[in-house]
């Protein structure tokens, strides 16, 4: 099982930030000393000290306290036909990539390219798959690092969002749809961790796939660099309305669910069991 992309810590770093409430600030609100503030940015958290700044970060308390006390685990997302993960290295990070194809057709198309593509080719090779398509989260340097590889070996046109343009690679827009075999292919624009990012919603395999990038994470979000507000939002409300079954692939960590991450990503979980 690939480890979670973030600690209780990363998260609450990733609120304050995000809300750009100082340190100052967070004491005052939530009662703690700064000087306990810092100790739990830097991983040192107690009980208390998550009780006290998940409401101030509009973070759920309970899935914060799970996740600090090494009792929030991945969901088990069996493998299902024509959808594979790959994993590759990149500095001290890991990075994902995947590989989705029409089981019938044999029509494949890669989502990213990770560090290094020679597992995916290998893959694709035994698979008897003929690329189409290569669809693009965001054109940050660890998910596009093998392009010119995947490009050059299967002949695809590479495709990117509209507000991330790359050289010899197609704009595409919200809304813009990809028929590859009996699949479709939605591209929904997922920005605020980057500024054009988007995720994929593949249908037509045996669950809805939702390729995300860097927007989600299984029990977490990506920094939102761009907008933390746009990156809340478009979460919420374009992937985390997705059926509950649909199996989430995000640029770092394990798979999960969407039905797992509304009720325990820190981030989303409270607001959720408010509106039911």
């Amino acid at each position: 099982m690939i480890p979670l992309e973030d600690t209780a810590a990363d998260i609450i770093g990733k609120a304050q930030r995000g809300l750009q409430i100082s340190d100052s600030q967070l004491a005052e609100r939530s009662g703690l000393p700064v000087e306990q503030i810092r100790r739990a940015r830097d991983g040192e958290l107690s009980e208390e000290a998550i009780r006290a700044l998940s409401p101030v970060l509009n973070l759920d308390t309970g899935a914060l306290l799970k996740l600090s006390q090494g009792q929030w685990t991945p969901e088990n997302v069996e493998q299902i036909e024509g959808l594979a993960p790959f994993n590759t290295s990149y500095g001290d990070m890991t990075v994902n990539a995947y590989l989705a194809w029409d089981p019938v057709s044999r029509e494949a198309v890669v989502f990213d390219t990770g560090a290094d593509s020679s597992e995916m080719l290998k893959r694709a090779a035994v698979e008897d798959l003929s690329f189409m398509l290569i669809l693009l989260t965001h054109v940050h340097p660890d998910h596009i690092e093998d392009l010119g590889r995947v490009r050059a070996d299967t002949g695809a046109p590479v495709y990117v969002p509209e507000n991330e343009p790359l050289r010899d690679a197609e704009i595409i827009a919200e809304g813009h749809q990809f028929e590859l075999g009996s699949l479709t292919i939605d591209a929904l624009l997922t920005s605020g961790h980057s500024a054009g990012g988007m995720t994929y919603v593949v249908r037509g395999l045996a669950r809805p796939v939702a390729i995300v990038g860097d927007s989600l994470f299984a029990g977490s979000m990506g920094g939102g660099a761009v907008s933390y507000q746009d990156a809340l939002k478009n979460n919420r409300e374009k992937i985390l309305t997705l059926p509950e079954e649909t199996i989430i692939c995000p640029g770092h960590g394990p798979l999960t669910t969407v039905g797992k991450e509304k009720r325990e990503n820190p981030f989303f979980a409270a607001a959720f069991k408010a509106s039911k």
